[in-house]
């Protein structure tokens, strides 16, 4: 049996060790010894990216995306959007972002390097709440296991009232907030609805060839307001 392979080490900004492991093909993030991410299964990842893009009405022209992982999201956003379009990818650890742009850059064809891409380092709660008014088409957030389980307890701004509000403010008439989880949650999706959100939770799979089950949270905001 091959053996995980460490392969880089950095800490994120809360002061957890991240660990980059290679197990032959396959590559993990790992933070205190639980898997963040893994490029075995990344369907759900890139079920984010459609099921907020296939609902808009409009082409979009200004895309944001919180959290920049093995760059699945991102690719498959950059597959369904326009030559014209925008997007900032906001992601807090730096680490993860130069190993997207080095080790990590050809697992989903550095996506990176696509000249309609901004990256930004830094928290994407901070940059949603300091948008202008109607500054996005679309948000897609995948920077923790899901509004209930919480890997950063900061990230609870996002996941709170105020953190639908301040994202529901940066979309634009008919925008799409999608949030990835690892599970369900019946009270986030109420307080997307009290936001005033058309919110969903709609199953996904985790990816090919697995049992596992994620779920994307889509909330529209309403066409006219």
């Amino acid at each position: 049996m091959i053996p995980w392979e460490t392969i880089e080490r950095a800490a994120a900004p809360d002061g957890a060790e991240l660990v980059l492991a290679r197990h032959g093909d396959e590559w993990a993030v790992r933070a205190a010894g639980r898997v963040l991410m893994t490029s075995r299964l990344h369907g759900s990842e890139e079920a984010l990216a459609a099921l907020a893009l296939e609902r808009l009405a409009r082409p979009p022209r200004a895309v944001l995306i919180g959290g920049l992982g093995m760059g699945f999201t991102l690719r498959a956003a950059l597959d369904r959007l326009p030559a014209t379009c925008a997007v900032t990818v906001v992601e807090l650890v730096a680490a993860l972002a130069e190993w997207n742009r080095g080790t990590l850059g050809d697992l989903a064809g550095r996506p990176l390097e696509d000249r309609r891409v901004r990256l930004e380092v830094g928290d994407v709660a901070a940059r949603i709440a300091a948008a202008r008014p109607h500054a996005f088409d679309a948000i897609l957030l995948d920077v923790d296991n899901g509004p209930a389980a919480l890997a950063h307890a900061a990230n609870d701004r996002l996941y709170g009232a105020a953190g639908i509000a301040a994202a529901a403010a940066a979309l634009r008439p008919g925008g799409v907030l999608a949030v990835w989880s690892a599970a369900p949650d019946d009270r986030y999706l109420a307080r997307l609805r009290r936001g005033g959100l058309e919110a969903s939770a709609v199953p996904v799979p985790a990816g090919r060839g697995s049992g596992a089950c994620h779920v994307v949270f889509v909330g529209r905001s309403p066409a006219r307001r």
